[in-house]
């Protein structure tokens, strides 16, 4: 995963665990969901439009 090992992964959860403090993390992760699911939509979106537009330029 990006070149980044088990103990790498760890120590930055760590960081963001002492950052943000346990409370803001189910928050965080839920917004992140969020973001990830709207850009998944997104993309699909533009491959539901792809071949309309293909047929318009031939």
């Amino acid at each position: 995963m990006f070149g980044l090992g088990m103990p790498e992964v760890l120590a930055i959860a760590l960081v963001v665990l002492l950052l943000f403090g346990g409370k803001k993390i189910p928050e965080l992760m839920k917004g992140l969901g969020k973001g990830v699911r709207s850009f998944k939509d997104g993309l699909k979106e533009t491959e539901a439009d792809e071949p309309e537009a293909k047929q318009q330029d031939e």
